[in-house]
């Protein structure tokens, strides 16, 4: 952790800390009211908060979501076998390692940069049970065990995109294989009316899995703004009610759509194949930047 000290020696409050990566430039900014709490930006667009002192604290509603998935996946404590592709500053990763002691974690990130940086300022607790892997998501997850996941969760942004190759049906298919029968699939997208990427994504894991649901906001579901989607697949019978309990509790309710709603949603898209995938949107000024 980058800590400023003073003349005397003494430890005093830490400091912002930026550093050149593969993907651009990334900030670690303090939190100025919890001392070991830390927000990741990269080219200006959060990426993850992480407080070192209480990792269940979740700052991000994408991240609260994901949260409420993992804690229906199994009995309370249980431990999981998960895939995070993307790893930014481990925030869920470290989240499921307090909640879920004894889990196994496999954490994907192609930034070699970002995760030295990471490493460095926010280590991880040494057994934790969580294995990073500086390489490609897809690549990854094309040479990984069959069935050795229960969980696989997705939160891949090429700055503010979602890279095109991991929104193809053959990516679904490759996730497939990695899941368990009863596994699910965990996807943070990002869209806004009226909804091409986002629809096409539904198209494309609906092809692959028989169980699709949906959380976002009110808002972002009527298309009044541009906003973070959480997209679940399984082949098994997901708990929605469970999930809308959760989500309409949070600070920033969200809602679950699924079944008549999903179908309503996709429309006339299709699934999309590797040569025709395309990055998702990208997202109109101050959506999510900050300074």
């Amino acid at each position: 952790m980058a800590l400023r000290r003073a003349h005397n020696g003494a430890v005093n409050e830490p400091i912002p800390v930026t550093r050149d990566v593969d993907g651009g430039t990334a900030k670690l900014m303090p939190d100025v009211d919890l001392p070991r709490a830390w927000l990741l930006t990269v080219d200006g667009a959060p990426q993850s908060y992480v407080d070192l002192d209480e990792p269940t604290h979740l700052e991000f509603e994408y991240a609260q979501r994901l949260a409420h998935v993992v804690d229906c996946a199994a009995d309370e404590g249980a431990p999981l076998d998960l895939v995070h592709l993307g790893g930014g500053a481990l925030t869920l990763p470290r989240y499921v390692a307090a909640t879920r002691p004894g889990s196994r974690q496999e954490v994907v990130e192609a930034d070699h940069g970002l995760l030295a940086l990471v490493a460095e300022h926010l280590p991880v607790p040494d057994g934790a049970g969580i294995a990073v892997h500086g390489t490609d998501a897809r690549a990854w997850l094309e040479s990984a065990p069959a069935r050795s996941a229960d969980m696989l969760i997705a939160d891949v942004f090429g700055g503010s995109r979602v890279p095109a190759h991991l929104t193809s049906i053959e990516y679904a298919r490759a996730a497939e294989r990695v899941l368990r029968p009863d596994g699910v699939y965990a996807a943070n997208l990002a869209d806004g009316a009226p909804f091409a990427f986002l629809r096409s994504q539904l198209a494309t894991f609906a092809a692959v899995f028989a169980e699709l649901a949906l959380i976002a906001e009110p808002a972002v579901l009527r298309g009044r703004r541009f906003g973070n989607a959480v997209l679940l697949a399984s082949h098994a019978e997901l708990d929605i009610a469970l999930l809308a309990r959760r989500t309409a509790s949070d600070a920033f309710p969200a809602r679950v759509e699924h079944s008549a709603a999903l179908t309503r949603l996709i429309g006339d898209a299709v699934p999309v194949r590797d040569e025709e995938a395309v990055p998702s949107p990208e997202p109109p000024d101050g959506a999510f930047s900050i300074g």
